[in-house]
């Protein structure tokens, strides 16, 4: 119980945070719209190359849900470094809360964020390009992408408490989002790619996650895109989050 309402606190005083300058969380969500509004119509135009009856808004809208959430979660360790510079964690350090309410209670204030993000860009898609995706798909798609957020926010702590500088965090993590991203199939389907790239992005878990996003908003329930992807993005995940809550533990020690 007490680790519980130790999450509680940490997560209120986080999402208050964000309420109160939720600036970062609309430039966040601004991209993807942009990508859909500009790059929808590109996609819907070779529509015929990505198969029959292949719906172009089904194809880029949960990829784009999954950018929100590569960029959004992977990025929030800026939000720690600014902490650490203010004196807040120092602070929390000194109180008896656990040290792993202090990381889980941020990272489900992401996932909140995360998933009213998606809803809002899912919802752009509907009432403006027609996108019908099945009901218990997207649910069962934003659990999933709610999940990698999960990790990928973990490890951006993580990264955030080693890094303890801005310009240190930015270069490391812009090094390694847009080859991620590019290898994810975000944009375009990787089956439309030589076999050599199609072979890289195997090795990428995320392109797995956009996969089973794409399946799932189809309503394919029994496609192997959905079981491969969602067992790797929960095993990459929990991996993620196991390392930074030693992480923060130290950290914290």
């Amino acid at each position: 119980m007490t680790f519980l309402r130790d999450t509680g606190l940490i997560f209120w005083s986080q999402l208050r945070a964000n309420l109160r300058n939720p600036v970062w969380v609309i430039i966040g969500l601004m991209q993807p719209i942009i990508y859909l509004v500009l790059f929808g119509p590109l996609v819907k135009g070779i529509a015929p190359a990505l198969g029959p009856g292949a719906d172009p808004w089904k194809i880029l809208t949960p990829a784009l849900v999954i950018q929100i959430g590569l960029f959004g979660a992977l990025f929030v360790g800026f939000g720690i470094v600014a902490e650490l510079r203010a004196g807040v964690v120092e602070r929390q350090r000194v109180t008896p809360a656990s040290r792993g309410a202090l990381l889980l209670g941020r990272v489900l204030k992401d996932m909140v964020v995360l998933v009213v993000q998606a809803l809002v860009l899912v919802g752009v898609a509907a009432l403006a390009f027609g996108l019908r995706p099945n009901p218990l798909g997207m649910v069962l798609s934003l659990a999933l992408i709610a999940v990698m957020g999960a990790g990928l926010a973990s490890a951006s702590y993580a990264l955030g408490l080693w890094a303890r500088s801005e310009d240190t965090l930015a270069s490391l993590l812009n090094s390694v989002s847009v080859p991620v991203m590019l290898l994810s199939g975000i944009l375009l389907p990787m089956t439309v790619g030589p076999t050599w790239l199609q072979n890289l992005a195997k090795v990428n878990p995320f392109s797995h996650t956009v996969d089973a996003a794409r399946a799932l908003f189809r309503g394919d329930f029994g496609a192997h895109e959905v079981y491969l992807g969602t067992a790797v993005t929960v095993a990459v995940s929990l991996l993620l989050i196991l390392v930074a809550s030693r992480s923060f533990a130290r950290e914290n020690a």
